[in-house]
């Protein structure tokens, strides 16, 4: 099945009051393993999560054929901006263009603009290119949207429109990315680990983490994050990764 949502919360258990775990976009593909009450339970295609959504009507697999590059694209009825609607899809979603006229493109029963969508296949040398879109998003646990994203999310979002595969979870991205890199040699792109805790480093000496207690996605010094994870978590930096 095929998301034709802008957002779609995934919950650990069958319960509306049960936790989001993450989240899935516009045009992501999930298989449903079962029915439970008014839950289906799925399987996402993208990393193999399981979890539980409500029961709606879903659309078919199709091939996409370009997906978001900002990070929110707006929607609009007919190919001209004038007919703007109230509805976004957030960065990272994927579409199936069926035609193109001026400046827009039309999938399913929408038209956007082509400044905010890329080729399926596109991919940038710098994986994180345009992260600093994401400062100042919300941080919202399980949330992969630009309305709210946490920090595995975040990452897991960069890798896959680069067309990489990552793990959705911090403590299986640890165990993924193999390459182990010490503090003293860190660059750009480097992913810093702490329990349940994941950031980008931007340089050498900066970061960028959507992170919980400042309830939102910041730009940070590494040195001051280290040492105030350390302070108010009593949490040491467990590892950092180079992923390419």
């Amino acid at each position: 099945m095929r998301s034709n949502l802008s957002v779609i919360n995934v919950h650990k258990k069958n319960n509306v009051k049960s936790k989001i775990v993450t989240q899935i976009l516009y045009g992501d593909t999930f298989k449903i393993i079962k029915k439970s009450g008014i839950f289906y339970k799925i399987k996402n295609d993208s990393d193999g999560y399981v979890g539980y959504i409500k029961k709606r009507l879903f659309s078919s697999k199709h091939n996409s054929t370009h997906k978001v590059c900002n990070l929110f694209a707006k929607l609009y009825a007919k190919p001209n901006s004038k007919y703007e609607i109230k509805r976004k899809i957030s960065f990272g979603s994927k579409i199936k263009v069926l035609k193109k006229k001026n400046n827009f493109y039309k999938f399913d029963n929408f038209w956007i603009n082509s400044k905010d969508i890329e080729r399926i296949g596109y991919k940038t040398k710098n994986i994180f290119k345009n992260i600093n879109k994401f400062i100042g998003v919300k941080y919202v646990w399980g949330g992969k949207h630009y309305s709210g994203i946490d920090c595995s999310g975040l990452v897991q979002l960069f890798l896959n429109f680069n067309n990489k595969y990552c793990p959705r979870d911090s403590k299986d991205q640890f165990r993924y990315f193999k390459k182990k890199i010490n503090i003293r040699n860190i660059r750009k792109n480097d992913l810093i680990f702490w329990k349940g805790h994941v950031a980008i480093a931007t340089s050498k000496h900066q970061l960028i983490h959507a992170y919980g207690p400042l309830k939102k996605t910041v730009r940070m010094s590494i040195k001051k994050t280290i040492s105030r994870i350390y302070k108010t978590a009593n949490l040491k930096v467990a590892g950092i990764r180079r992923i390419i």
